[in-house]
C-alpha cells in the first residue's frame, strides 16, 4: 500500500472531502457527462418512441434535477449535536453520492460504520451551495427541499441490547431477504429492527440495495406507510422502524386466532391502504412503485390503521417514464400482475393489481393463495363477473356489513385486478370509489381514456383476453412450485 493510500486508509472522511473536491473540478469542466440513475437494481428499457428515450439522453431534464435520494441526506448520529439546514439537492450531488457509494462498496460490510456520513454531508452541503451560486433563490431550479432528518444512527451494541442480542424469542417477521426482530431502545420505545441477510448475494450487492431501500424509505412522510426511526451499517445492514402492535394483515386475516377482523375493520383497512398508495404513486416528490404489495407488508397499528412496509423491492419511477423493465422478477405469488410476472413491466398498475387481491383477501377472507396452490384471483373471477356478493363474502361476516361498502370493494376489486393495466383504475379514483365519490362508469371512461398504448403493445393485449390471462396464472404457478 503506498503512502497516499495509507493516509486515505487512515482519514477516510479526508480522503472523501479530497474526493468530492476532484468531483467538482469535474463537474465545471464537463458538463456532459453521463449521469447513471442511482437505482442500483433497475435495467431501465425506456419504451420505444416514448417520452422516456431523452431520460437516457446526455442531459437530464430541468426538473429530473431535483432528484435526491435519502442517502444524500444529512443522517443523524445520536451522539451528534449537529443541526444541518434544509439543503436543496442537484443533480451534481449524485455525481457525490456516487463516489460516496464506491468508497462504501470497497470495505468490507463490517467496516461500513467508518464512513462518517455527517462529515460527508458537511461537505456537501458546502460544495452544493458553493455550486448552485445565485441559482439557488430561483423557484424553478428545485421542485423540493430535503427535510431535516430525525433518524438515528444505531450501533450493533445498541441493537443487540434492545433486542435481546437478536434473541429468537423476539423475531417476529423473516423472509428470504431479511429478519425482523421486536426491540426496545434504552428510552422505552418500541421498535422493530430489520436485518438484512440476502446470504447468497454479495456484500457490494447487499449494500447497493439497502441503500437503495433506505433512499425510499426515508423519503417517505405518510401515516399510511411505515415510519424509519433509524439505521445502522456497524457489523451488519439495519432499519429500524416504527413497531406495529397489531402485526400483520395477513396474520390476523389468515392466523391461527379465531378471532376475526369486523367489516368496518376491514373497510378502513382498505381504504388507508389505498390512501398510502395514492401517496406513493402521486403524492411523493418522485414516483415510488412498491412492487411487492402484500398482506404480509401491511401492519397494523395499535388502532389498525393500516401501514405499508418492506420497501426492498421498490422503485423509483422518472416523472416522463411510462414504465421500468426489470430482471429478475422478484415479488410474491398470488399478488403479480399479468404484465409482471411474464414481461417484468413495472409501473403504478403492479400496484394496483396487487392492491385488487388485498381487497379479494378482505372481502372473502381467503388467501391471495390457497392450500390448493388456487390463486384467488382465478377463484373470484367469475363471482366477480356476476356481481355475487354472497358467495365473495366472508362467511365468518355473516350478514354484519354494510351491503353499500361490501358492494363498493368488490367494484373496485374487480377492476383492479383486471388482467389488462389500462382497464385497472388509478389509486386516486380507487378512493374515490370506495368512499361512494365515484361511479364505475367514470372510472371505465376515465381507464380508457388513459392512453398507455405502449404498454398494451408491449403486451399485445388485443389478444390476450382472461382465459389467456387465467392460463398465465396456472404457468406461472407450476414455475414458482415447482
Amino acid at each position: 500500500m503506498d503512502p497516499e493510500e495509507v493516509q486515505n486508509h487512515e482519514n477516510p472522511e479526508k480522503a472523501l472531502a479530497e474526493n468530492n473536491d476532484e468531483k467538482q473540478e469535474e463537474m465545471m469542466t464537463n458538463d456532459d457527462n453521463d449521469v447513471e440513475d442511482p437505482s442500483p437494481k433497475v435495467l431501465m428499457t425506456p419504451m420505444s418512441g416514448s417520452e422516456s428515450e431523452h431520460i437516457l439522453d446526455d442531459k437530464l431534464p430541468e426538473n429530473e434535477e431535483a432528484f435526491v435520494t435519502a442517502s444524500a441526506s444529512p443522517l443523524q448520529s445520536p451522539s451528534s449535536g449537529n443541526n444541518i439546514n434544509n439543503i436543496p439537492i442537484n443533480i451534481q450531488s449524485v455525481v457525490q453520492l456516487r463516489s460516496m457509494f464506491d468508497n462504501i462498496k470497497k470495505r468490507s460490510v463490517k467496516r461500513l460504520s467508518s464512513v462518517s456520513f455527517m462529515n460527508y454531508c458537511e461537505q456537501s452541503k458546502k460544495s452544493i451551495r458553493w455550486k448552485l451560486g445565485k441559482s439557488q433563490a430561483s423557484e424553478d431550479s428545485f421542485d423540493w427541499m430535503v427535510p431535516k432528518p430525525s433518524w438515528r444512527n444505531f450501533t450493533l451494541q445498541e441493537l443487540e441490547a434492545a433486542t435481546k442480542k437478536f434473541s429468537p424469542a423476539n423475531l417476529i417477521g423473516q423472509g428470504g431477504h431479511a429478519e425482523v426482530y421486536k426491540g426496545c431502545l434504552a428510552d422505552g420505545q418500541i421498535v422493530a429492527v430489520k436485518r438484512i441477510t440476502k446470504k447468497e448475494k454479495k456484500d457490494e450487492d447487499r449494500v447497493k440495495e439497502f441503500l437503495s431501500e433506505l433512499g425510499i424509505i426515508a423519503h417517505i412522510n405518510h401515516p399510511n406507510a411505515a415510519k424509519l426511526i433509524g439505521f445502522g451499517t456497524d457489523n451488519g445492514l439495519f432499519l429500524v422502524l416504527q413497531f406495529a402492535p397489531n402485526g400483520s394483515l395477513s396474520s390476523i386475516l389468515h392466523g391461527d386466532s379465531a378471532k376475526s377482523l369486523d367489516w368496518n375493520i376491514r373497510f378502513q383497512v382498505a381504504i388507508g391502504i389505498a390512501d398510502g398508495l395514492k401517496y406513493l404513486h402521486c403524492d411523493c416528490p418522485r414516483r415510488i412503485i412498491h412492487r411487492d404489495i402484500t398482506a404480509s407488508n401491511i401492519l397494523l397499528s395499535e388502532d389498525y390503521e393500516p401501514e405499508i412496509s418492506d420497501f426492498g423491492l421498490a422503485k423509483w419511477l422518472p416523472e416522463k417514464w411510462l414504465h421500468h423493465t426489470v430482471s429478475p422478477i422478484e415479488g410474491t405469488f398470488g399478488y403479480m400482475a399479468p404484465e409482471y410476472f411474464m414481461h417484468g413491466i413495472v409501473h403504478e398498475q403492479t400496484d394496483v393489481f396487487a392492491y385488487g387481491v388485498i381487497l379479494l383477501e378482505l372481502i372473502t377472507g381467503r388467501r391471495a393463495v390457497d392450500s390448493r396452490r388456487q390463486s384467488l384471483v382465478k377463484w373470484a373471477k367469475p363471482f366477480l363477473e356476476n356481481n355475487d356478493v354472497k358467495e365473495l363474502a366472508d362467511p365468518r361476516l355473516g350478514d354484519k356489513y354494510d351491503i353499500i361498502e361490501m358492494r363498493l370493494a368488490i367494484s373496485a376489486a374487480s377492476m383492479c385486478v383486471n388482467h389488462s393495466p389500462d382497464m385497472r383504475p388509478n389509486m386516486s379514483t380507487v378512493l374515490q370509489l370506495l368512499r361512494g365519490e365515484s361511479d364505475q362508469v367514470d372510472m371505465e371512461q376515465q381507464n380508457s381514456s388513459r392512453g398507455k398504448s405502449e404498454i398494451v403493445d408491449a403486451m399485445d393485449t388485443e389478444d390476450y383476453n382472461s382465459t389467456a390471462y387465467l392460463k398465465d396464472l396456472d404457468r406461472h404457478k407450476e414455475l414458482v412450485m415447482e
